[in-house]
């Protein structure tokens, strides 16, 4: 028998109504994206850069992560394109930075979670 699965099937039908209301009325497929576009490794090295870098350039981006300009690019435009990062353009050049501090802090806090987590297991 598996001992993370109830034993038996029962649900409390208030309980399960009145979240499955609530539920309808979030969009979580946006909120499914933003954590799936950060989800990869080098767009969670790239979010963690601009949180302790606060605005780079893809070219410092490509140089911190260890990969190719147009590789940098590639990330960046999905993390834009899921609003974790913003852009502004100076001249020849593209800066990048975190969309708003809600990203930063959701960033930080899955950092602080897996601090615990590794300390705990």
């Amino acid at each position: 028998m598996n001992k993370d699965s109830c034993e038996i099937y029962c649900y409390d039908e208030e309980k399960v109504n009145r979240i499955q209301g609530e539920l309808e009325k979030e969009d979580i497929f946006s909120v499914a994206q933003l954590f799936k576009a950060i989800a990869d490794e080098n767009r969670a090295k790239i979010t963690f850069a601009l949180y302790k870098g606060e605005e780079l350039c893809v070219c410092d981006i490509a140089n911190i992560i260890g990969v190719t300009v147009a590789n940098a690019s590639h990330h960046l435009r999905t993390l834009h394109k899921q609003g974790v990062v913003k852009f502004r353009k100076e001249g020849k050049l593209s800066f990048y930075s975190l969309d708003d501090e809600h990203v930063e802090q959701l960033f930080v806090i899955g950092l602080t979670h897996m601090k615990e987590v590794q300390v705990n297991v």
